[in-house]
This record gives C-alpha cells, structure tokens and sequence, in this order.
C-alpha cells in the first residue's frame, strides 16, 4: 500500500516508516528535517506541515496514499505558545483534510496523540493540543465511514529525544517509574506496531483513541489503614 507518514526523520515517525517499508509498503514521508532513511521504496519531502500552500510546492502532485499517519509533533520550550497548536493540532488537520478526506483510495487515517490528551498531565498548550487530536480523530471518523477508518495511538512514555531531560535524570526517572505499573517505558518500535496493526489489520474499529502508556493513566494508591483493608 501507499503509505504517507509525517515526521519520519526520527522518534516514532522514523521508527513507522521503517516498520512500513520492511513489510513491503511504498512510504512517503513529510518532516522539515532531511531524510533519516535510505531505501528504495521511500520517498522524502522537506514540507512544513503548518503550510498547506508549501505542500503543491514540496509534494508530487497526485500523491493518493491508502493510509495517512500524522505523527509531527513537538513539545515547544514556550508552555504558553503556539506553536504546540500549530503542529500538533493544526499540522494533523492540514495533511488529513489534504490527503485523506475526498481521496476515494483512503483506508485509513491514524493520529499519533499522546496520553496527555486523556489525563491532562502535561504543558497547557501541548495537552489541549493533543485533545484536540483526540477531538479531531472522532470527527474524521465519521466523515469517511463507512469506507475508511480513522483512530489514534495516545502513547504515554516514550523513549525518543524529545524526552531525554527525564531520561537522563536518575530522580526524575525514578519517580516516573513509580507511576508506571509496567516499570519501563515503550520503545518507538513499540508504538510502530501498534500503529501499523490499527492502519492495516483492523478493519471494524474506528473513532477510538487507544491509550498505550504502560498503565500510568490507571495508576492510583489506595490510602487506607492496613488492618481495615
């Protein structure tokens, strides 16, 4: 299938692409950072996604991809911006209204939210950007029923750059693994899988954002005396 991914130029993005390809998929993918990836069946635009105009520019026309995969995301140094909203929110609606509403070879669209788009646990702006990812997958699941399905992957701790400052921080790293009942967190892999089993092998599911966060989000502590539990 035609495969069109943005940010593949590392993180989750890079780590999908290359899930892609190794299944035999043709992949086009879109980061304002050069390529990361060398192979035959991948094709590479530098486009910001927070233009629309740049995409008949930086984008072979007739590009008709079967699946969409919105993964460009940041987490800007200014908590109260923009610029959150802009890519995160703005960028996934610009290339899904583009790429995959009104394309009859569409199957399926999958955002790449985050878990702070269900619990709020994040910087104001980029949590309300990711709800609205969560809010914007609903809505375009029901505009390409019945033929396609649209849903997203809200992963929690990820091991990618964006989150080396608590990585690198045996304090902090240690308090985040007291709240994830799993003790890790998920490698890009990971959430490559997960993508590629809800754009390829589901089939019925649609409107849904699955919360893949190793069970962070349920983690709570039950105070209570211990000889009345």
């Amino acid at each position: 299938m035609v495969v069109l991914i943005t940010g593949t130029s590392s993180g989750i993005g890079k780590a999908t692409a290359l899930y892609f390809l190794e299944r035999g998929h043709e992949v086009h993918g879109i980061d304002i950072a050069e390529s990361a990836i060398v192979h035959a069946d991948y094709h590479h635009y530098m486009v910001d996604i927070t233009d629309p105009e740049s995409f008949d520019a930086g984008i072979p026309g007739g590009l008709s991809p079967e699946i969409v995969i919105n993964n460009a995301g940041i987490q800007s140094e200014d908590h109260f911006g923009m610029a959150d909203i802009e890519v995160n929110l703005m960028g996934t609606i610009n290339v899904t209204e583009r790429y995959a509403i009104d394309n009859d070879n569409i199957k399926a669209v999958v955002n790449v939210g985050s878990a702070s788009g269900h619990t709020g646990s994040e910087f104001p702006v980029y949590a309300a950007s990711k709800g609205g990812v969560a809010a914007y997958t609903k809505n375009v699941a029901l505009r390409l029923a019945p033929h396609a399905t649209c849903n997203s992957i809200d992963p929690g701790g990820v091991k990618t750059d964006i989150n080396i400052p608590v990585m690198q921080d045996k304090k902090l790293w240690d308090r985040i693994m007291e709240l994830t009942p799993l003790k890790r967190w998920a490698e890009p892999e990971e959430i490559a899988e997960w993508i590629y089993f809800v754009a390829v092998n589901n089939r019925f599911m649609t409107g849904q954002n699955l919360l893949i966060d190793g069970g962070e989000a349920g983690k709570c502590e039950f105070v209570w005396p211990e000889e009345m539990k």
